[in-house]
């Protein structure tokens, strides 16, 4: 579950153990009455602290994964540009070849 989701039920009154009976009935809105709890602004340092913990979470690729990965890109995209540039060059000398004729 991401911060995203745990702030979203919290604004609902559900706890991180209590599940809504019912997904297909909707959370009723807050009262009138009820004022709205402003959102607290992080500090720098939190946010950073955040960052830093979110970034040891990720399953960064091995060595061998971003070269085959780089290697793959490199080659399409010089398939790519060769494929463009042939299209490219057919189609005026063709426009050519037809307003010269």
């Amino acid at each position: 579950m991401n911060r995203q989701t745990k702030r979203m039920m919290q604004r609902q009154g559900q706890t991180q153990g209590q599940v809504a009976a019912d997904p297909a009935v909707p959370v009723s809105e807050p009262t009138p009455s009820r004022q709205r709890d402003t959102p607290r602004r992080t500090t720098p340092a939190e946010f950073l602290r955040e960052v830093r913990n979110e970034l040891r979470r990720v399953a960064w690729p091995s060595r061998p994964e971003v070269i085959n990965y780089s290697t793959v890109v490199l080659v399409t995209l010089v398939v790519l540009v060769s494929l463009i540039f042939l299209l490219n060059y057919l189609f005026s000398k063709a426009v050519l070849f037809l307003f010269n004729a």
